[in-house]
């Protein structure tokens, strides 16, 4: 099935989205304690309004649409809170896994690495911006909370939204520590569809939306459809994201293709190659898979085993049936046609994209 675009002004949406954290940020300058450094402010005031695709605020604002929810100010600003959290998110995430760029850019714990060397202060330049990064992303999570709780939504719609939001937060946490295990476990697919749904995806897609739809007062009912259509759209957005991790334009995603093989990713598509490959490309991965000195001589020659053992043609298809599940479960949902249309074309953008 074929994912099409719908005439949604996305970009209008994405532009309040970044219009209310840039109110909600410069709400922060005055109350930064005196005699604290400022770079971590300035910093994390450049990082959150420095691109991104704004998925997570859109499916929650969608979600709030279809549940039966007005446009406006609040809903927007809960939405946006949700940028905040993924700012957490990512910035942990760089660090995990050890990627010195994001989005075109320098990680936030390379920043502050390359701050601390610069600057010829004592101690660990590495250490340094892995801390501070770390407090960065601290400061990230407890701003979003402070944001979705000041949306200006009634107290008792904000307290069902935010059972959800707590439920996203438990799960992205232990998924990335599930991640972590993975990582020196068995490997095998299963593992790593475990990983991306509870990293992810539903992190991704099913929570957003459900958060939305939690603000306006929607049932459990809605709630677990929204989740039929959620939780298979995520699972190939993250799928998606593995192969353009490996397979992607640097300039386009703004990451090296060197970052997930030197890491040893256990994601789906290494899991399917492994499997497949025969005694002397599983030789092969095994010397150059996790490697942290590999060079791009010897990642193009693991994009080869990975598409001569028909590992990235099985992710596609894995992708396509996800998309297709999800479509089928949306078409079922009880919504008005407009968030449909924009669950729709949101689908499209998830999966069907460059970066």
């Amino acid at each position: 099935m074929t994912l099409a675009e719908a005439p949604v002004d996305f970009a209008g949406l994405r532009a309040r989205f970044d219009a209310e954290l840039t109110t909600f940020l410069d709400r922060q300058d005055p109350d930064w304690p005196d005699g604290a450094p400022r770079g971590v402010f300035t910093t994390l005031h450049r990082f959150v309004l420095a691109g991104g695709k704004r998925l997570r605020p859109l499916f929650c604002y969608w979600g709030w649409r279809g549940a039966g929810g007005p446009d406006g100010t609040p809903i927007v600003v809960a939405a946006a809170a949700l940028e905040l959290f993924h700012a957490f998110a990512l910035i942990h995430d760089d660090i995990l896994d050890g990627s010195d760029r994001r989005r075109g850019e320098p990680s936030v714990h390379r920043i502050f690495a390359d701050l601390h060397a610069r600057s010829s202060w004592r101690g660990d330049p590495e250490a340094y911006g892995r801390n501070t990064a770390l407090l960065c992303g601290d400061l990230c999570a407890a701003w979003s909370d402070q944001m979705f709780h000041e949306c200006g939504l009634s107290p008792e719609q904000v307290h069902q939204g935010y059972a959800v939001f707590a439920l996203m937060r438990t799960e992205v946490i232990a998924g990335e520590y599930l991640d972590l295990v993975s990582g020196v476990g068995d490997g095998s697919v299963a593992s790593a569809l475990t990983v991306i749904r509870m990293k992810a995806a539903r992190y991704t897609v099913t929570r957003p939306l459900q958060i939305g739809a939690a603000l306006a007062g929607a049932p459990t009912e809605l709630l677990d459809a929204l989740a039929e259509f959620g939780d298979p759209l995520g699972d190939a957005f993250q799928l998606r994201d593995d192969v353009l991790g490996v397979f992607g334009d640097p300039a386009v995603t703004g990451k090296s293709v060197l970052d997930d093989l030197r890491e040893g990713k256990p994601t789906v598509m290494m899991a399917l190659a492994r499997d497949a490959a025969d005694r002397a490309q599983g030789a092969r991965l095994r010397e150059l898979f996790g490697n942290p000195d590999l060079n791009a001589e010897g990642a193009a020659e693991m994009r080869k085993i990975i598409e001569d053992t028909g590992a990235r043609a099985e992710i596609e298809q894995m992708i396509q049936v996800r998309a297709d599940t999800a479509l089928t479960a949306l078409r079922g949902i009880e919504l008005a046609e407009e968030s449909r249309t924009a669950l729709a074309a949101l689908a499209a953008q998830a999966i069907d994209r460059q970066r």
